[in-house]
């Protein structure tokens, strides 16, 4: 994930903390084929951890800092960028299931081939952000992937799914609310080119 920095930004403190970023957000039919992909692996690797709701199944394609207290400028920002992006509608083919090896071993799906359509978003909304004089740390290769379970006991190694065909229609910039009413909130939409 890349950041971007806002001076005058504070760090969040202990309490509620809004995480900011743009995502793919999958529509229901795509989510009720990640949820059972995320079961098959559940049965068929009886892990221990914390599964994710489906409802909060997103990719994250770039990721605008985590905050006390969600900034007007910084929205402002974001949302000016997003209406800039111009980038066709592509297919994600998530085919493959992994972890990370971090501390809280996420396990994941993802894709085994390289996907064209999410490296022009994300560069589009880079350059998006960039033009407004936001500065976006960071550069590191989007690694596009679902989060599914968190802080398992053990890591999982490449495991091919049956692939899911998400057709990728549109992008969001969402607030993630992480407190004690935890939630995440989608303060904008838009469509990608036909």
């Amino acid at each position: 994930m890349q950041q971007m920095s806002f001076p005058g930004i504070e760090s969040p403190a202990r309490g509620e903390t809004h995480n900011l970023f743009f995502a793919l957000w999958p529509g229901e039919s795509t989510r009720a084929q990640i949820e059972a992909a995320a079961a098959q692996l559940k049965r068929s690797h009886a892990p221990q951890g914390r599964w994710l709701n489906p409802r909060r199944y997103h990719v994250t394609m770039r990721y605008l800092g985590a905050h006390v207290a969600l900034p007007p400028q910084l929205v402002s920002v974001a949302l000016a960028a997003g209406d800039e992006v111009r980038v066709p509608a592509f297919d994600l083919v998530l085919d493959a299931a992994g972890s990370f090896r971090n501390s809280n071993i996420p396990w994941w799906l993802g894709c085994s081939a390289e996907p064209v359509g999410v490296d022009a978003l994300s560069r589009g909304i880079a350059d998006a952000l960039r033009a407004l004089g936001s500065h976006v740390a960071g550069g590191g290769r989007l690694v596009p992937h679902i989060t599914i379970l968190r802080d398992a006991d053990r890591p999982l190694p490449a495991t091919p799914i049956a692939p899911i065909v998400w057709p990728v229609d549109e992008f969001v910039l969402i607030d993630s609310l992480l407190g004690a009413d935890s939630r995440y909130t989608i303060l904008r939409r838009w469509k990608l080119r036909p």
